[in-house]
């Protein structure tokens, strides 16, 4: 037990937010769950305000997740973590580096500038070039930059009414995210990183005929043993980022194995569930030693 306080940015009620807040107050006797929408920062007093308690006093900020739903209004409370942090408290991951994960896009453009294998992917708001990315690809899957989970993606397939689905999409995602379709044998993997160490893999194994595997859509966790190759791929996609804890998306396709994702929270359940690793008390101790040192 220590006098260090440690809070926890998420969503009140949720397993995983309630599940690392329980490790920290076990391991620090001291508990407070951060709701963002409830944060208030005050420039004039230079305060961050969670119902009665400053913030900025704190020694320190995890964040477990930013928002239900990817939107940019996500960035928005990001920033008020940043202006914690400017005050001098030590938060995990840093906004900065979350920053860069929030928007799918952005994630991307850090992957392939790091040499990160990836499916073929075109981001366009023109309709023709969309469309004409459908049919080289014969299907691709459409995602949303501020999305999770396959939340709000879809397939489209070349044929004679691709072009009214891509109009479709295209209204409520002017910015359009197309990537290949792939066949990933019914599965793909997490790959989890602590402080940019290797710590475990689980497998999402789909359950059904849905063209994703994630648990959202009815997938089950699974463990899952990689071999040093892909431990060492999935290790330099996630470097560039500076990320405490996250989670690796990679997929074997007939074409090697692709990276899709690097998370910006991790997948605290699928390291329960598919490797037996509690997660949640790994970071606490990272954490902990982070803000003791």
């Amino acid at each position: 037990m220590t006098d260090i306080k440690i809070g926890v940015v998420g969503i009140p009620g949720k397993w995983s937010t309630e599940a690392l807040a329980d490790v920290i107050e076990a391991k620090t006797g001291y508990r407070l769950v951060i709701d963002m929408a409830a944060v208030t920062l005050d420039l004039e007093t230079g305060s961050v305000m969670y119902q009665g308690q400053d913030l900025c006093a704190l020694d320190g900020l995890i964040i477990k997740k930013i928002s239900e739903i990817y939107s940019p209004h996500a960035l928005d409370r990001l920033e008020l973590l940043r202006f914690a942090e400017s005050r001098g408290v030590k938060i995990f991951s840093r906004p900065e580096a979350v920053l860069r994960l929030i928007d799918r896009l952005a994630c991307t453009v850090s992957l392939r500038a790091a040499g990160a294998p990836m499916p073929a992917t075109i981001v366009t708001e023109d309709l023709k070039a969309a469309e004409a990315a459908v049919e080289r690809y014969g299907a691709a899957v459409f995602k949303p930059l501020y999305s999770t989970k396959a939340r709000g993606m879809c397939i489209i397939e070349a044929g004679a009414n691709s072009r009214t689905e891509i109009a479709a999409f295209a209204e409520d995602h002017p910015v359009m995210y197309i990537q290949q379709k792939l066949n990933l044998s019914g599965q793909d993997l997490g790959m989890v990183f602590l402080g940019g160490d290797y710590l475990c893999t689980y497998a999402r194994v789909s359950q059904s005929d849905s063209w994703n595997t994630t648990i959202h859509s009815g997938g089950k966790y699974a463990p899952f043993e990689p071999d040093a190759g892909l431990i060492e791929l999935a290790q330099q996609a996630q470097a560039p980022f500076g990320l405490d804890f996250t989670t690796v998306d990679v997929a074997l396709t007939d074409e090697g194995p692709i990276v899709f994702e690097v998370s910006a929270f991790g997948g605290y359940r699928g390291a329960k569930e598919g490797c037996g690793v509690d997660a949640a008390a790994a970071l606490a101790d990272h954490v902990i030693a982070k803000v003791t040192q």
